[in-house]
């Protein structure tokens, strides 16, 4: 992180296309909208109108966990760091890139954190008082304030000064190609048979000649599955003198039609129930 840093405050600066901001701004709210519905989620089964109480509180808890590893860590949002966009210092004069002071990004989470958790709380704050008292005047002068400050950014933002217009989507690519090979990987997974990708890998490395020669005891190839190593549940047999359970002899033929014995390397054929007696014959039914 710190060559990162170092690499970034030697990059020139450049100035920021006003939709990259209304992007980024965008790709914020869904992210805050995203993570607000997985935390309540959380409490689906809890009694309804637990949370609305405190729902103001647990916004400005999430979101000041997002300012934290966002803009405290690396002066950026995560809609900004999807598109190569990132806050500078600008009270440090010059040509390269100057992160954001620590007072600035705590201001920063004053002004955003702060700012939505008052709008919100504002209501039940002010709602008992009286009409003509205090707390009602404080409240429409602080509604006057938030609309004179949204009105002020949106000037800002319309006449600020106009710059190249030098547009890339590296970034923006590079996201596009990761969510494509995503999804080309699920729908390619599911028509990959892993059933047989697993069991010709361990026929190419299991010495199958020399296991077809070695005579292993009959109490053994009767109790033991040859595919789990476990007792048989159901054991079965299928054409070899090892036996299986019947949960894996049958998974693995429907999965791989040319399923062959783990042990000896026999195709399976048709497969049959078989009795187990301990220290006796193996008997088919």
């Amino acid at each position: 992180i710190k060559a990162y840093d170092e690499n970034m405050e030697k990059l020139p600066l450049s100035r920021v296309l006003r939709i990259s901001q209304l992007d980024a701004f965008e790709l914020d709210g869904a992210l805050e909208q995203l993570v607000w519905s997985q935390f309540t989620q959380c409490f689906q089964h809890f009694k309804p109108g637990l949370l609305t109480p405190v729902e103001p509180e647990l916004k400005a808890l999430l979101q000041l966990l997002l300012w934290r590893f966002t803009v405290y860590s690396n002066s950026a949002t995560v809609g900004q760091s999807l598109l190569n966009i990132r806050y500078k210092n600008a009270l440090i004069p010059g040509q390269k890139y100057r992160p954001m002071s620590r007072p600035q990004k705590f201001w920063f989470a004053l002004l955003t954190v702060g700012e939505k958790w008052l709008r919100e709380r504002s209501h039940s704050l002010f709602l008992n008082h009286p009409a003509e008292s205090n707390a009602r005047k404080a409240r429409k002068v602080l509604s006057i304030l938030m609309g004179l400050t949204k009105v002020a950014s949106l000037v800002n933002f319309l006449l600020g000064p106009q710059g190249p217009r030098d547009i890339n989507f590296q970034f923006l690519n590079r996201e596009l190609l990761w969510h494509g090979f995503a999804e080309f990987l699920i729908f390619l997974l599911p028509l990959i048979n892993v059933w047989k990708v697993k069991a010709s890998v361990a026929a190419l490395f299991s010495p199958l000649k020399e296991l077809r020669g070695m005579e292993g005891s009959e109490e053994t190839h009767c109790t033991e599955c040859a595919v789990c190593g476990e007792w048989p549940t159901m054991p079965h047999s299928a054409g070899c003198k090892h036996v299986f359970c019947y949960y894996c002899l049958k998974s693995h033929t429907i999965a791989d039609i040319c399923f062959t014995c783990p042990k000896c390397g026999v195709q399976i054929g048709t497969i049959e129930p078989v009795r187990l007696h301990v220290g006796t014959e193996l008997h088919q039914s």
